[in-house]
């Protein structure tokens, strides 16, 4: 029960980061807002895919009591990833690249040429799509949430609200 009750209060977290996102312009607070609601969508991953042996069982045992599919969106921790070792993705960077560009955290609110993201672009948010890229690959922040609410919403016959 306490890890259903940590998956509501992860949801809640991102929840209340969703409501900051919307309502500001402030880059800081843009991306501490994102940044939020990517570690709240891990931690509720970490809680239901354990990366570490001994707890893939109890992980399997609350998808099935919570009803979640083994291809839902939170068992991607990829975005949280690129954040979180964002030290190592521009390292990688500029050891395995010739130019010299490189342009981050970008708010932009028009989505990419036919063509794509320009590969210089590191990260990236469409306020308009609520669209988040890191280089060539890209997420949907509203998708995220609503993976989260989904499972918060499962939690409720279990935990309190």
């Amino acid at each position: 029960m306490v890890l259903i009750g940590e998956i509501v209060t992860q949801s809640k977290f991102a929840e209340k980061a969703a409501g900051q996102l919307a309502k500001t312009s402030d880059p800081i607070e843009v991306w501490g807002s994102i940044q939020s609601i990517l570690v709240a969508a891990a931690n509720v991953s970490k809680i239901l895919w354990p990366a570490r042996k001994e707890y893939i069982e109890r992980g399997k045992q609350l998808r099935e009591l919570l009803e979640v599919d083994d291809h839902n969106l939170l068992f991607n921790r990829t975005f949280r990833n690129h954040f979180e070792h964002y030290d190592e993705r521009v390292e990688d960077w500029f050891d395995n690249n010739n130019s010299s560009v490189y342009m981050d955290s970008i708010i932009d609110p028009f989505e990419p040429t036919p063509l794509g993201l320009p590969q210089f672009f590191h990260r990236r948010y469409n306020p308009t799509s609520q669209s988040l890229s890191f280089r060539d690959e890209s997420i949907d922040l509203k998708a995220v949430l609503a993976a989260l609410g989904e499972i918060r919403k499962k939690c409720r016959l279990f935990a309190l609200p």
